[in-house]
């Protein structure tokens, strides 16, 4: 991993040098834009509306639109903001882990001692194991204020941008409001439901099954052409049924019956985990 920030955690007067990298990576299937006509792949040029030229990126500032003026942010003027010099990921407070919702979790990233003596990072990392406790924190990446939050994994510090308080919507649902009755049997049939589905979460029993299947059809056309036989490349697919409305009861105790078959197939058949 190469990292993409060198800086420092601060909460007082103790400074932990750190290095960051991304914790997560894509692994899509890159594809581009062709023309369906004769193949040819699709570019696009950042061209001037008004001289009408090809614009290098070097020379692109950006602006904003302010209705009757449009106002210039150079890169010159991005570095002169006081907070898009700052090298430190400052402790705000330190948090009950229950209390940062998932909903506000963002990007998140490794962080590595960067010093010949990790004494500092070591001793950040266990405090907050034995608090059990999240630092909350404020820094600036890539131009930009960023709220955090740090914490223990496994034997690294692990930092996830948090979403600001007004970029996390409300939901206001006028469907919730009307007064919903729920039968008693209806609870206990989806509690039985939601028992037969309880289990331990193990990420590596997950595949991302349409990137599996988006490489089995550009593997089937590299070797057969354009004249793919879908069924022959993924099997006959099942119908998606004749679109009839069952009861909610009548869909729970299905879905129960369903599921205990499943399990007890399961059982009988050793696991095999996803790629």
């Amino acid at each position: 991993m190469r990292s993409i920030w060198r800086g420092a955690i601060t909460f007082g007067l103790v400074n932990v040098p750190v290095k960051l990298y991304a914790a997560t990576e894509d692994h899509d299937l890159p594809l581009h834009q062709v023309h369906d006509a004769d193949g040819g792949r699709i570019r696009y040029q950042r061209r001037c509306e008004i001289c009408g030229r090809i614009v290098d990126y070097e020379h692109i500032d950006r602006a904003y639109d302010a209705g009757d003026r449009t106002v210039v942010i150079t890169d010159e003027d991005l570095k002169s903001l006081p907070s898009a010099a700052s090298r430190e990921i400052d402790v705000v407070e330190f948090v009950p882990s229950e209390q940062v919702d998932t909903i506000r979790l963002d990007k998140s990233y490794f962080l590595e001692p960067d010093s010949k003596s990790p004494r500092s990072y070591v001793l950040l990392k266990r405090v907050l194991q034995k608090a059990d406790r999240i630092a909350i924190v404020q820094f600036t990446l890539r131009q930009k204020t960023r709220l955090g939050a740090l914490r223990v994994h496994g034997d690294v510090l692990l930092l996830q941008s948090l979403l600001w308080d007004d970029e996390v919507r409300a939901a206001d649902f006028p469907s919730l409001k009307t007064d919903i009755r729920i039968q008693q049997r209806e609870l206990e049939m989806a509690e039985s439901l939601v028992r037969s589905f309880e289990s331990d979460f193990s990420p590596a029993d997950y595949t991302d099954e349409y990137q599996v299947q988006l490489k089995q059809l550009v593997d089937a056309k590299l070797e057969h052409g354009e004249s793919v036989d879908t069924e022959a490349t993924f099997g006959k697919q099942p119908d998606e049924g004749d679109g009839d409305v069952i009861d909610l009861m009548e869909a729970l105790r299905r879905s129960v019956a369903a599921n205990r078959e499943a399990s007890d197939k399961r059982r009988r058949t050793p696991a095999k985990r996803g790629a």
